[in-house]
């Protein structure tokens, strides 16, 4: 995984760096250091998150509900 890939993955999930490392549980300069390119993202790891961001980016969250809308029955 590229460190550009990684920062789209979590730009997708809505991750941020030290949420993303609490997940996996490493620490957050781990995570730099993958999005740095310094340390390659292990490839479980790296499979893991592109399944879940495939995953997001085909079903995408709908959008945000208004309480002036109806809502759908």
């Amino acid at each position: 995984m590229t460190p550009t890939r990684l920062r789209q993955c979590l730009d997708t999930l809505h991750w941020t760096q030290r949420g993303f490392a609490r997940i996996v549980g490493c620490s957050e300069g781990t995570v730099r250091q993958w999005a740095r390119g310094r340390l390659s993202v292990p490839s479980s790891i790296a499979a893991w998150l592109e399944k879940i961001a495939d995953y997001v980016e085909k079903n995408p969250l709908p959008k945000p509900f208004s309480a002036q809308e109806s809502e759908p029955s």
